[in-house]
């Protein structure tokens, strides 16, 4: 059966055609546009990051550390200081973006280090917001000890397990943080307790030719990732206040027709309602000859007052509410936190691997933040229905997290995701310097000596 065509369509269908035929080549640059952009931004990025030099500096403490954790705040309150605003021509063209810092403890047969790794740039603003919060802190560069093993683990001689941790809830919601492991008023070290010190004493256990690596990646943010907006709405919906709606520009159009029709101006009806409701709850009550507007409380609401809100919360939802307003108060970084463990095949002990579980188990908790194994990314697979390709699967993953850990890099890169929003107090309980009486862990190097001043009238010649 064929299908006749009038006479009067084919010259309809005659230029749709001669306009496709024209102007095909637009269709692809529509759908294209989009990779393009995207790859385009990448290659810019690669390329500005390869002319950024690097440094890795270790950070050896003191013997004692008087000052509380509470000085890495500070440290990291400074350290934010390297955020910036890009302009067009700089992010699209010269390929410019925020740069980060590289976080790390490590340890190398059982001797402990902290390390940070950050552009060249800024490593003055590293040295000096450290020691102005522990003075008697040494900070000089090292070579990076990522290079000291095998380019190519896992292979014959190496193997490697490792992780990205990720949040187990939103990033509004705080972990725990130093302060719940001590008192303001307690600033002697000796009654301290601190969550790094377990997390210390293990990696001191480690043996010759083992390797635990500890990643904190953090990007300094304003208000590039809206993290706020979400903690005020979970505390909105925790508090019961609603938020007024804004509506839409469809809304608005057809409000404005509705009071042309029916001649009643826009917003009295719900300001009817709003004066309906507080006459309801509080008695007001408006003349009508003289327009005065008079509040009388009903007899149900006089007394000692009405209960406020945050009598009407559980001990839990009041913690919540002030966690989240604590967290929002200070600044942030976007993080990401993972781990490896690593070692010759010989000396390669995987039950070492859930060395820092119990530390990431201190600084968690159930109704609030905490960190939990990316699935996603664990060295290890349970599958069902692709069992033979696990052992293949494994080694991809094993080859991808070594090569993002040396390269400083998110688990998304060059792809946002995968990271989650802590504020300085938070990046403090993570890393920060102990002392030795509250961590007596004796691999980690230290500075056992105290360096005074000269005198002021030392001769200069």
């Amino acid at each position: 059966m064929s299908i006749q065509i009038p006479q009067e369509v084919l010259p309809i269908l005659g230029t749709i055609f001669q306009v496709f035929k024209n102007w095909w080549w637009v269709l692809p640059i529509f759908f294209l546009w989009r990779p393009f952009l995207f790859i385009w931004r990448w290659s810019r990025m690669e390329k500005y990051d390869a002319a950024v030099k690097k440094v890795l500096l270790e950070v050896r403490m003191p013997k004692e550390v008087i000052k509380p954790v509470k000085g890495m705040d500070v440290v990291f309150a400074g350290l934010h200081a390297i955020h910036d605003v890009f302009t067009w021509r700089e992010k699209w063209l010269e390929g410019q973006f925020q740069l980060n810092y590289s976080f790390e403890i490590v340890s190398l047969g059982g001797e402990v280090h902290f390390y940070i790794r950050t552009a060249e740039a800024f490593r003055h603003i590293v040295e000096s917001n450290i020691y102005s919060q522990y003075p008697e802190a040494e900070i000089f560069e090292v070579p990076d000890y990522v290079k000291a093993v095998p380019q190519d683990i896992p292979n014959k001689e190496w193997d490697l397990f490792g992780m990205d941790m990720i949040n187990t809830k939103p990033s509004a919601y705080p972990i725990k943080t130093y302060l719940k492991f001590e008192e303001e008023t307690q600033a002697k070290e000796e009654k301290r307790v601190d969550p790094l010190a377990g997390f210390l004493e293990g990696l001191a256990t480690l043996k010759p030719g083992e390797q635990l690596w500890l990643q904190i990646i953090a990007k300094p943010i304003r208000d590039e990732i809206p993290w706020k907006d979400e903690a005020l709405k979970i505390r909105d919906e925790i508090v019961g206040r609603k938020k007024p709606e804004e509506d839409s520009f469809l809304s608005f159009l057809l409000k404005g027709l509705g009071s042309v029709i029916t001649g009643v101006p826009p917003g009295y009806e719900e300001k009817k309602e709003f004066e309906q409701e507080s006459e309801t709850r509080l008695g007001v009550r408006t003349t009508k000859t003289t327009g005065k507007t008079t509040i009388a409380l009903k007899k149900e609401d006089k007394g000692p007052g009405v209960i406020p809100i945050e009598m009407k919360l559980t001990p839990g939802e009041r913690e919540i509410v002030f966690a989240l307003e604590q967290k929002i108060s200070k600044f942030a970084y976007d993080c990401n936190m993972r781990y490896i463990y690593l070692g010759k095949k010989d000396a390669f002990f995987k039950p070492m691997a859930r060395t820092p579980y119990g530390f990431f188990k201190s600084i968690s908790s159930e109704n609030m933040g905490g960190f939990k194994p990316d699935k996603h990314s664990i060295t290890k697979m349970k599958s069902p229905f692709f069992w033979p390709l696990d052992s293949r699967r494994v080694y991809l993953r094993k080859r991808h997290l070594f090569r993002y850990y040396c390269r400083r890099m998110t688990p998304k890169f060059p792809r946002p995701g995968g990271t989650y929003v802590l504020n300085t107090e938070e990046l403090a309980t993570l890393f920060h310097f102990p002392g030795r009486t509250v961590a007596p862990a004796p691999s980690v190097p230290r500075i056992e000596t105290k360096k005074g001043e000269a005198p002021t009238n030392l001769p200069t010649e």
